[in-house]
């Protein structure tokens, strides 16, 4: 058996554990904004929030590193144009998955100022990052 063939595998999976999660994330912000704090909605949202977050999301990002890493380095030797776009892109992601985790916190303490139309917006940015990533990864454009 090809090991790097189940770290691919591996890899995938937890991609898309990690972008279930950015994809939802933002969306439960928009209606935790919209329930105003205070409210019993806005309680459930804090759970679900820091849930998705400690529970999926974080192992999820970590497992696509570890995996993606060893990838990079079995496989390409850390060679090629799109794979340097493309672990630049995953900083880009790592980083908005920050941006979101520090938001977890100020929506659990009730200090969100961002309005639903920002979180709206924002909701879309792990979406174009991951075309452009899956277009570098199947493509190889340089």
């Amino acid at each position: 058996m090809d090991l790097d063939l189940w770290i691919k595998a591996f890899h995938i999976v937890s991609l898309i554990a990690w972008m279930a999660g950015m994809l939802y994330l933002p969306r439960l912000f928009v209606y935790h904004t919209e329930a105003g704090p205070g409210t019993p909605q806005a309680e459930t949202f804090k759970v679900m929030e820091k849930r998705l977050l400690r529970g999926i999301m974080t192992p999820a990002m970590i497992a696509t590193w570890a995996a993606g890493l060893w990838l990079a380095w079995s496989m390409y030797a850390f060679q090629g144009g799109w794979l340097h776009a493309k672990i630049a892109l995953v900083v880009a992601m790592s980083g908005l998955h920050g941006y979101l985790a520090a938001s977890v916190k100020k929506f659990a303490t009730d200090r969100n100022t961002k309005s639903s139309r920002f979180w709206r917006m924002l909701n879309e940015v792990p979406a174009l990052i991951l075309v452009a990533i899956v277009i570098l990864v199947v493509v190889k454009p340089f």
